[in-house]
């Protein structure tokens, strides 16, 4: 029986072999985070070879260093569990940085990585890396945000980082801000909660941080792929969070808004969407300003009408909370030497610019940058809040007309 069995396990690998594919590193199904390391050794190019994984819908590439910057790029194919066929090879976005500031800096653990791509139900993964000089520690994040409703966690094929339990002292909220005497008083839009789309609130482990206000609202793209329903929208934006918290090992989501391909508006990080909480989306700007990304790369895709009205609509409101005028624009200060400002340095911008206006990068797509005049003029004429009608007053002595008081 034994000689059967080990027969048996020598014919399955040597199958495996035959097709290219390496097993599963793992067997749970339950977790929504699969890591497998990419192996060390050439400092301009390294692989992984085609393997079967656990299911996962979104992946992405991360390092050790932050700071550190992959200057080159990372193809990744992908194969689909419902066919069975392999992607073509696809280039992952990698221009992305660590927060310049604050608790998603700071927490022990924090990777550098690329933009997550949404792959849609997928088995297995091969990658090939390639760069001047490639930063150490490279894995592939293999994300699956409908794993199951137990708690999601890394599981590494070497052992993880120990993340401390840190002491937070307690902090004040900052009451919704008010719109200023004659300022712009925009409708508030509808909007997906956290609740709504199944944010597990566990993984928060820190407080939101707020600041001061907010003066502009950065207009982003996820990159990656159009090719996902809207139906799926909230597992993608699930998929984001995952990959910010688990994988980037950031506190919450980087973005405070996001928005699908059909202009339905979902909630991002935590605290508040009325109040000034502190994002990770614009290196070097992210504080006292908002963001908003699009699910999508629009530098293939031209964003439609119900895109285009529904950043205009969450930027008029946000900003009008403020008495902010969305056309108008704002001196910013830069807050990192990001590779288009120094650290300290003025730049004006749009109230409503782009990722690229602040960071150098392609974000948020040529098209959708091309969109922008557009969407601070629509913002400047969402509709307004109408002003309360007059208490009525009773009728006086003298006049019996009838008056009917709203319920």
């Amino acid at each position: 029986m034994t000689r059967l069995l080990l027969h048996t396990a020598v014919a399955t690998a040597l199958a495996a072999g035959a097709l290219g594919l390496t097993p599963p590193a793992r067997a749970s199904s339950s977790d929504g985070v699969h890591t497998v390391r990419v192996p060390d050794g050439d400092a301009h190019e390294r692989s992984l070879a085609p393997r079967t994984t656990e299911p996962f819908s979104m992946i992405g590439v991360t390092w050790d260093d932050p700071d550190a910057a992959l200057d080159g790029t990372a193809l990744v194919r992908t194969r689909s569990r419902e066919s069975g066929e392999w992607s073509t090879w696809r280039a992952l976005d990698t221009d992305v940085r660590t927060p310049e500031a604050g608790p998603d800096r700071l927490r022990a653990g924090v990777r550098g990585g690329t933009q997550p791509l949404w792959t849609g139900p997928s088995d297995g993964v091969q990658v090939r890396v390639s760069g001047t000089r490639l930063p150490e520690g490279l894995r592939v994040e293999l994300i699956d945000p409908d794993g199951g409703s137990d708690a999601v966690h890394t599981a590494l094929d070497e052992p993880d980082i120990d993340v401390p339990d840190i002491d937070v002292p307690d902090i004040d909220v900052p009451a919704a801000a008010e719109p200023a005497a004659g300022g712009p008083n925009a409708e508030r839009p509808a909007v997906t909660s956290r609740s709504g789309w199944g944010a597990d609130e566990s993984l928060v482990k820190d407080p939101p941080t707020y600041t001061t206000g907010t003066q502009a609202m950065f207009v982003h793209h996820t990159a990656g792929t159009n090719d996902y329903t809207c139906a799926e929208s909230a597992s993608v934006v699930r998929g984001v969070f995952l990959y910010h918290v688990r994988s980037n090992g950031w506190n919450d989501i980087g973005y405070h808004f996001v928005v699908d391909k059909c202009g339905r508006v979902f909630e991002g990080r935590a605290g508040g969407i009325d109040k000034p909480v502190l994002g990770a989306h614009t290196y070097g700007f992210n504080t006292g300003t908002s963001s908003v990304s699009v699910l999508g790369d629009y530098n293939k895709t031209t964003a439609n009408t119900a895109v285009r009205e529904s950043i205009a609509k969450v930027a008029a409101w946000k900003l009008g909370l403020y008495g902010i005028d969305p056309t108008g624009t704002v001196v910013l200060t830069a807050g990192a030497d990001n590779g288009k400002y120094k650290a300290g340095q003025k730049a004006t911008l749009p109230r409503i610019p782009g990722h690229r206006d602040g960071y150098p990068t392609e974000c948020p797509g040529q098209h959708l940058y091309d969109d922008l005049p557009e969407i601070r003029t629509l913002a400047g004429k969402a509709k307004k809040l109408e002003e309360p009608a007059p208490e009525p007053t009773a009728p006086g002595p003298e006049d019996d007309t009838m008056v009917t008081l709203p319920r």
